[in-house]
This record gives C-alpha cells, structure tokens and sequence, in this order.
C-alpha cells in the first residue's frame, strides 16, 4: 500500500512558534512524568525553548537515580519515544531534545574532544578525518564545533551510516 502524501509528517517547520514549542515542552513533561512515575524513578523536570527546539531535562538531586537512564543510547531512545508521543498530541513532526542527568553536556565536552583528536590528525598531515556515523543533533554540534575551531565539516552518507568528514580550510 502507497502511503498518501497529505499523510506524510511535515517537513521540519524552523518557523515553530514559542508558543507551539512550549506546548511540545509541556506535552513531552507528561509523558516523561508518567513514564518515571511508572519505573519508580525520581526526577525534576526542566523546560526551556532555544534554537527554534523545545529542550526537556530530566534532573535529580541524587544522580544515582537517573543513572539507568542517563546513557547516551538510552537518552536517543527515550528522546525518539518522547517525540512520537508529541507528535501523537499535535499531529506535527517535533524536533525536542531531551537531556536525562546532564547527559547531553558529557556527550557535548566528547564530541568536542573527538573534533579535537581529528583536528590533531589534519595538523600532523591528513588531508581529512572522517567521526563515526552518529545522530543528526550530534552531527550539528560537531559543525558548530567544528566551525568554532575553524574546520570545514561536511556530512556524508545516508541513515545510520551518516557521519561528518572534517577538513582545514
């Protein structure tokens, strides 16, 4: 069965409102509430709206608590499962970022020291440095990253296989 384009998701709207992204914020705070609740685990939710993305954090006093969900594989998939509940509510493709215990800040300070180990490799004479195939988010980090450093950074391939090449300009 052909699936009918009016049914298709939209495409990823970077003129979403305030007001939409704090309904996305809001939206994704139950269902992760409901889904803590459900493990018997203690958080804080944080919501924040930066970057034309609605951001949620999930935060404890005591890290030990957030531990089993803090893993970078955990986040993706608890962040893609938070998603899909959003777009269930308001029938709209949601571009939110979900942080579990700071997360999201690790992950930031390794993809900064692994632009930085390529840099070294592009000083010491390769032409470029391909990074491991990872996540849109994280490849728009590693551009600004990149950037920030004065590298050109290109991203190749298609799904999973998607990774960003570096090179001195």
């Amino acid at each position: 069965m052909t699936a009918d384009p009016t049914d298709v998701a939209p495409a990823l709207d970077a003129t979403a409102s305030a007001e939409q992204l704090e309904q996305e914020g809001d939206i994704a705070a139950d269902y992760l509430e409901e889904l803590l609740d459900i493990a018997d685990i203690d958080g804080d939710l944080a919501l924040d709206v930066r970057s034309g993305r609605a951001y949620v954090s999930v935060e404890a006093d005591a890290a030990s608590s957030l531990s089993r969900l803090s893993e970078p594989d955990t986040v993706q998939a608890l962040q893609e499962l938070t998603r899909l509940a959003v777009q269930t509510k308001t029938g709209h493709f949601s571009r939110l970022i979900l942080d579990v215990g700071g997360s999201r800040s690790v992950r930031q300070r390794e993809l900064a020291d692994l632009v930085d180990r390529a840099a070294t490799r592009l000083d010491d004479g390769a032409s470029q440095a391909s990074l491991p195939p990872m996540s849109s988010y994280e490849r728009k980090l590693i551009h600004d990253i990149a950037a920030e450093r004065g590298l050109v950074s290109e991203s190749y391939g298609e799904g999973a296989d998607r990774h960003t090449v570096l090179r001195r300009a």
